[in-house]
C-alpha cells in the first residue's frame, strides 16, 4: 500500500490515467495537475495548479512517459494550459524526492544532478520494455497493413535491431508468414535469429540486403536507413521507424524518392494506451513501495 504518501501527477496521456487510478486504490494521496477535461472525472485525486508549493510536498512526483522536452515542457493532452516546468519549480523539489517518467531527455537529466532529486526512467527496465514491445509490434504491423497494398504474410520484411522491440516484432511477422531478415550487430544475435529461423545479416551491410524488400522496420536510433540504402529500394516499400525521434531513417530522401516513411515512436501509448498504462501503474506501484521500504530499513 502507498498510504501515507503524496504522489503528484504532472501531465501525460490516457496511460497516466490507468497510472493515476493504480495509485488512488493503493491509497496514496493524489494530487493532479492537467487533467481537468477528461471526459470521466478522476475519482479520489485533487486537481491542482502547478506551483513550487504543490511540488515542495510531494514524496513521489510522476511525469508522462516522455518526461518533458529540453524547455521543460510536459505533454498534457487533458489540460486546458501549457504546463512547463522551469528552474524556479525544479528548485523547489525536496533533495532525495523521487521523480518517475518513462524516458528522460538531457534537461530533465540536468535538473535532478543540479537539484539533487532522484530520476527514475521506467523504460529502462527490462520488464517494462519487454510488455511494452507487444502494443509497439502490434501498432506497427496495423501500420504495415495501412500503409501497404498486399499481405504480411508472404511480404519480404527487414528488421533492424533485435533488442526487446525489434525480438517481438520479428516474431511477431514470422507468425502472420512473412519472410524475416534481421540486421543485427552482435554475434550472439546472430545465432539467436538463426534459431528463431529469421535470416540475419550484419546490420552495417545493409546496403547490400535492401533489394526486394517489401517493409523495414528499424529499432536503431542511429542514422542507418540512409539514402545510399533507400535509392536502392523497390519504389512500393515502406519503411516504419520505431526508434526515439527523429528516428534512424533519412526521411527527406524517402520522400524525394517517393517512398512512405513513417516515423512511428510511442506507439503503446497509441494503439493500446489501457494495456499500456497497466503495465506502468504495476511497474511505478511496485518500485515506490520498493524505494520507500528501502529507506525506513536504512533509518
Amino acid at each position: 500500500m502507498l498510504t501515507g504518501l503524496t504522489i503528484v501527477f504532472l501531465g501525460g496521456d490516457a496511460r497516466q490515467v490507468e497510472v493515476i487510478n493504480k495509485c488512488v486504490e493503493l491509497d496514496a494521496a493524489v494530487r493532479v495537475v492537467g487533467f481537468e477535461t477528461l471526459d470521466t472525472p478522476l475519482a479520489g485525486v485533487t486537481l491542482e495548479t502547478l506551483t513550487p508549493e504543490l511540488l515542495q510536498e510531494a514524496d513521489v512526483i510522476v511525469l508522462p512517459v516522455v518526461g518533458c522536452s529540453d524547455q521543460g515542457e510536459i505533454p498534457a493532452p487533458f489540460s486546458k494550459d501549457n504546463l512547463v516546468l522551469k528552474k524556479e519549480l525544479f528548485s523547489a523539489i525536496k533533495e532525495g524526492t523521487l521523480v518517475y517518467t518513462g524516458i528522460a531527455k538531457s534537461f530533465l537529466k540536468r535538473m535532478g544532478a543540479e537539484y539533487g532529486f532522484r530520476l527514475i526512467e521506467l523504460l529502462e527496465r527490462d520488464d517494462v520494455a519487454i510488455y511494452n514491445s507487444i502494443p509497439t509490434a502490434e501498432g506497427a504491423v496495423m501500420m504495415a497493413i495501412q500503409n501497404t497494398d498486399i499481405t504480411i504474410h508472404g511480404s519480404n520484411c527487414m528488421v533492424l535491431g533485435i533488442g526487446r522491440t525489434g525480438f517481438t516484432l520479428a516474431r511477431t511477422l514470422q507468425g502472420l508468414g512473412a519472410n524475416v531478415q534481421v540486421g543485427v550487430r552482435r554475434e550472439a544475435d546472430v545465432a539467436r535469429a538463426v534459431q528463431m529461423g529469421w535470416k540475419p545479416f550484419a546490420a552495417t551491410d545493409l546496403n547490400a540486403y535492401g533489394v526486394g524488400i517489401d517493409l523495414i522496420f528499424n529499432t536503431i536510433p542511429t542514422m542507418i536507413v540512409t539514402a545510399q540504402i533507400i535509392s536502392k529500394l523497390p519504389r512500393q516499400a515502406v519503411i516504419i521507424d520505431l526508434a526515439s525521434a527523429p528516428g534512424g531513417t533519412d526521411f527527406r530522401f524517402a520522400e524525394k524518392r517517393g517512398i512512405k516513411a513513417l516515423l512511428a515512436p510511442g506507439l503503446p501509448g497509441i494503439v493500446a494506451p489501457k494495456t499500456a498504462g497497466i503495465i506502468m501503474a504495476k511497474t511505478l506501484s511496485q518500485s515506490i513501495m520498493e524505494e520507500f521500504h528501502l529507506r525506513g530499513d536504512e533509518e
